[in-house]
């Protein structure tokens, strides 16, 4: 007997759809920030030095970014939304273990387990989120808000529930919120109010095997790139914030770091609004040429000028994500769309976190940032040179 067709995607499922998934990305970057204030008071906690603190959460991290491939396996050979599933429980169930752990060795396990779980959303929430969305785009711009509001959040939060209840609250205390989403998203499931989304809502003509190698090629390029300057402005930017907006100091480089990203994260929205109505390519390859005198300009700016050009700088090298994971969408060869964002991730946060001991390596030789705002000028380019090879718009469906 034939096996009944997947299940239709209505609007409203789209909607819870869409809700999820963005909680989801919120979640899965909360801890790493919570861990980060929480290993302010550790030391104290555990009789540890503060950089030895630092060390458990390696094994999280590592995991983080390796596993993404493997997770995206599963959600495009078994189940999306099983995936999903265990991404709540698993997540949460974790960070609650982390906060009821007795010892450095114990937490520095959980940890690991917050970096397996969290590993599972960007290949496999992304990929689901695409294949609920009309607007493809837009619905991308507005899941990354929350990736980056997440972490800003985040940090706040676990300050405050430091100060109230111990450094435990901080991670069991979201550990049940993100459990809960869990357990709701379940309810929803069983209720079919979210389903199983194995064909695109709006569905796009396939790529022929040339094209998509073609892209696969150029997008490792544009990714590792992009990826690359993502992770080396992040450590700059505080500092640099402290040293050339004024007297403030820490506040000022706290200000301005959450300045930058809040807006840079709102503005997807207008940038996945503009890969949904314009070509994905011809906005993937702008945005990588508007990076280049922003990235430039970081090296000399000052003052409140240097808080303009450092938003932008932000601004075009974040906008160009949904752009990016539209043509990964695209180019994706059929049933390998969470594989194939799974791979994108470890390109993104593994391979270019080498960016964060280029920083230090430059910055300890020469005193300056200088040297590396031009490597990754040199970097926005290349990215755009490649991305001008990716293969000529098609029509969509």
């Amino acid at each position: 007997m034939a096996s009944a067709p997947p299940p239709m995607v209505s609007p409203a499922s789209a909607q819870a759809s869409l809700s999820f998934s963005c909680a989801g990305h919120a979640y899965s970057h909360i801890f790493e920030p919570i861990f980060f204030i929480v290993a302010l008071v550790l030391p104290g906690e555990f009789g540890m030095s503060y950089e030895e603190v630092l060390t458990l959460i390696i094994a999280g991290k590592l995991l983080y970014g390796v596993l993404a491939p493997l997770a995206g396996w599963l959600g495009d050979r078994w189940s999306t939304v099983g995936m999903m599933a265990v991404f709540f429980l698993g997540l949460g169930s974790s960070a609650i273990a982390a906060g009821l752990a007795p010892g450095p060795f114990s937490l520095a396990v959980a940890l690991g387990f917050v970096g397996l779980f969290g590993s599972i959303y960007h290949p496999v929430g992304i990929s689901w989120l695409l294949s609920n969305a009309i607007d493809k785009g837009k619905a991308i711009g507005i899941n990354g808000v929350f990736g980056g509001v997440g972490p800003a959040l985040a940090g706040l939060a676990a300050g405050f529930l430091i100060a109230l209840w111990g450094w435990r609250a901080a991670f069991i205390i979201p550990g049940l919120v993100v459990t809960a989403t869990g357990v709701i998203f379940l309810v929803f499931l069983a209720r079919g109010l979210v389903v199983e989304a194995k064909i695109d809502r709006k569905p796009e003509p396939p790529a022929n095997r040339g094209d998509t190698v073609r892209a696969g090629l150029v997008l490792s390029v544009t990714m590792l790139c992009a990826g690359l300057i993502y992770q080396a402005t992040q450590p700059i930017l505080p500092k640099l914030f402290e040293e050339r907006l004024g007297e403030t100091g820490i506040l000022a480089a706290a200000g301005g770091v959450t300045v930058v990203y809040l807006l840079a994260g709102l503005t997807q929205i207008l940038a996945g609004h503009l890969a949904d109505r314009l070509s994905p390519r011809r906005i993937y390859v702008a945005a990588a040429l508007l990076q280049i005198p922003m990235l430039i300009g970081l090296a000399y700016a000052s003052g409140l000028g240097l808080l303009v050009v450092a938003t932008l700088a932000v601004v075009f090298n974040m906008g160009a994500i949904p752009a990016e994971n539209l043509l990964l969408s695209r180019y994706s060869p059929p049933g390998w769309r969470g594989t194939t964002l799974g791979l994108k991730f470890v390109l993104g946060f593994g391979v270019s976190g080498l960016g964060v001991p280029m920083v230090s390596l430059i910055r300890g030789s020469t005193g300056s940032f200088d040297l590396v705002f031009w490597i990754l000028a040199a970097a926005a380019l290349v990215a755009a040179l490649a991305a001008s090879l990716l293969p000529t718009e098609r029509k969509s469906a």
